[in-house]
């Protein structure tokens, strides 16, 4: 059984800690446990009941309303509200659920849905990057969780390389896109989508994957082409050694387009000619869709 704080459950539920002590003390919503301390805790049923109460009150219920209602009058509420498909907080709640009671079979079915309904790129975009943040994975955030972030993470990784298999390859295009992140940054799931994106919007690429030296790298470009060079970055370099890595990069390879994105790429402060940055998910989104449209 898990503990939590009231600041993890803000972050999982999205809702103030001030709200909730609020809720706890007018409406006597929930009553936490204490520590020796008497800081509130709470445990995966608690969690699971104030993930229902979040959705039901950010879909307009009243919270006086919600405190007079059982548990079992809750989750009959949150199932037989009607879900539009750009509902995007209910599927992140469903996915949160399931992934605390390690639920495989759950994760799948609402993984399987949310692409069928919204399709795999607003899902990657408007579920799983908010799930992980949720977690703390994506953005590396406290992990609250960890047992329960790469479960659900591996889950989500396959789903990802799984839909990409399944797109068609382009053909008539000369312009690839390597795809890699550098030695000692092991997050695969935003290169994955990354690697997807480029895919979908009928960009070639070569997937070299995470934790790639400069050697390996060199290695594939004296024998094989590519326009450009894509990458994600999060945390793994200081800013020093960020501003040296790409610099290094550029001046190897000065006709190569070099392509970066990730919480850290805002970080960089020398940005040679040859370097795009990307400060957002939208802009890289943009630059693939366009990319398509001129090659």
């Amino acid at each position: 059984m898990n503990e939590f704080t009231i600041r993890d459950i803000e972050n999982l539920c999205g809702i103030k800690a001030h709200t909730l002590r609020a809720w706890e003390q007018r409406y006597r919503l929930f009553v936490p446990k204490r520590k020796e301390s008497q800081h509130r805790i709470f445990d995966d049923n608690d969690l699971k009941e104030l993930l229902r109460i979040s959705f039901l009150y950010h879909n307009g219920y009243k919270v006086s309303k919600l405190a007079a209602m059982s548990a079992e009058e809750i989750q009959h509420a949150v199932t037989s509200t009607i879900v539009r498909d750009d509902n995007y907080e209910l599927f992140v709640h469903q996915m949160i659920e399931a992934s605390i009671g390690f639920d495989k079979e759950a994760l799948d079915k609402i993984i399987n849905t949310i692409a069928i309904r919204i399709g795999m790129e607003k899902a990657i975009t408007n579920v799983f990057y908010p799930f992980l943040k949720r977690i703390g994975l994506l953005w590396l955030s406290n992990n609250v969780i960890p047992a329960q972030e790469h479960f659900a993470s591996h889950i989500i990784r396959k789903k990802i390389i799984m839909a990409t298999d399944g797109l068609e390859i382009p053909l008539g295009q000369e312009s690839i896109i390597l795809v890699f992140a550098p030695k000692g940054e092991l997050h695969e799931i935003p290169l994955l989508a990354a690697n997807y994106f480029f895919r979908k919007h009928n960009n070639p690429t070569v997937y070299l994957g995470v934790n790639i030296d400069l050697e390996t790298l060199r290695y594939y470009l004296d024998r094989k082409p590519a326009d450009y060079i894509y990458t994600h970055i999060i945390t793994h370099f200081d800013d020093e050694e960020l501003d040296d890595y790409f610099c290094k990069l550029s001046r190897e390879y000065p006709q190569k387009k070099i392509l970066v994105s990730g919480p850290a790429a805002c970080c960089i402060k020398k940005v040679p000619q040859n370097l795009t940055v990307f400060h957002s998910i939208d802009e890289m989104l943009n630059f693939a869709r366009n990319m398509a449209k001129t090659t």
